[in-house]
């Protein structure tokens, strides 16, 4: 839906782009496009300490773009919607152009 000024789409693409802002967020999501991981898994791949992987991924649940299930005693996340994805690569990809 739209407001009376038409900007309701841009701020929801502004809180994705805000949501994703944070390099360790864009390391997260490209693991994530390549299946579900639980928090030790992610923090294994990215060599980042537990409690950062775990605020970043709170952030990334909070704006939609991963879900946690719970399996056992872990939680397993996965992306929401794999345009969130293509979205992260293309970025990558760009910023890997000029270098």
């Amino acid at each position: 839906m739209t407001s009376a000024n038409g900007y309701d789409v841009y701020e929801g693409a502004g809180d994705l782009l805000r949501a994703l802002s944070a390099p360790i967020r864009l390391a997260i999501v490209t693991e994530l496009a390549e299946g579900e991981r639980c928090v030790h898994e992610l923090v294994e791949k990215l060599g980042a300490a537990q409690p950062l992987v775990s605020q970043h991924l709170r952030v990334l649940r909070g704006a939609g773009v991963v879900r946690g299930s719970r399996r056992g005693r872990e939680i397993v996340y996965a992306l929401v919607d794999e345009h969130v994805a293509h979205i992260v690569a293309d970025a990558v990809s760009h910023a890997g152009e000029g270098r």
